[in-house]
């Protein structure tokens, strides 16, 4: 039940970035079914890339072994460095108007859950459920972040990816601690 507590907080921590950039992509009046592709979309990508992740990094780990705790640690630690320098960059919203646009958008805010993936077996071994746990997550906060985009933006935008930056540093320093 800890394994699984825990990587709902990470899915939650990796969806943080995403419902903040869709929060900002709702204010463009998106229609309907541009909501709901790219939500699917997005949640696809995080249930795929975190696998990926995984298998490239066990194939690493199978030529350098390392501890694996630390791995996953540094990569937490990295994800919310990441998310504080993105709190003070000024994002360009270009608009979703293809299949193009929704896959780049979709790729891109699911690169964080491809470095979880390489550390995923110190957190799960259940790795297709964790995935999935991921995509649900993701796909729901990116729905509800199109979906209130309009009114929530200004109000939640940032305390949203601080939130997620939180939560992965929490993350980090417990598997750093125990990977020492």
């Amino acid at each position: 039940m800890s394994n699984f507590l825990t990587v709902l907080i990470i899915a939650v921590s990796l969806s943080m970035d995403t419902f903040s950039l869709s929060l900002a992509y709702g204010m463009l009046d998106l229609e309907k079914i541009t909501i709901n592709k790219l939500s699917v979309a997005v949640g696809v990508f995080h249930f795929f890339m975190p696998l990926i992740g995984n298998y490239l990094g066990e194939f690493i780990l199978t030529l350098m072994p390392f501890n694996s705790e630390l791995i996953i640690g540094i990569v937490f630690l990295a994800l919310s460095v990441q998310l504080l320098f993105s709190l003070f960059k000024k994002e360009s919203i270009s608009p979703i108007n293809g299949i193009l646009s929704i896959l780049m958008f979709s790729f891109t805010v699911s690169l964080d859950s491809f470095s979880v993936g390489i550390g995923l077996n110190a957190v799960s071994n259940y790795h297709v459920l964790a995935a999935l746990t991921f995509m649900i997550v993701s796909f729901i906060f990116t729905y509800t972040g199109l979906r209130m985009g309009k009114k929530l933006n200004n109000m939640v935008g940032k305390k949203a990816q601080i939130l997620g930056m939180i939560l992965l540093l929490i993350l980090s320093i417990k598997y750093i601690l125990e990977g020492c």
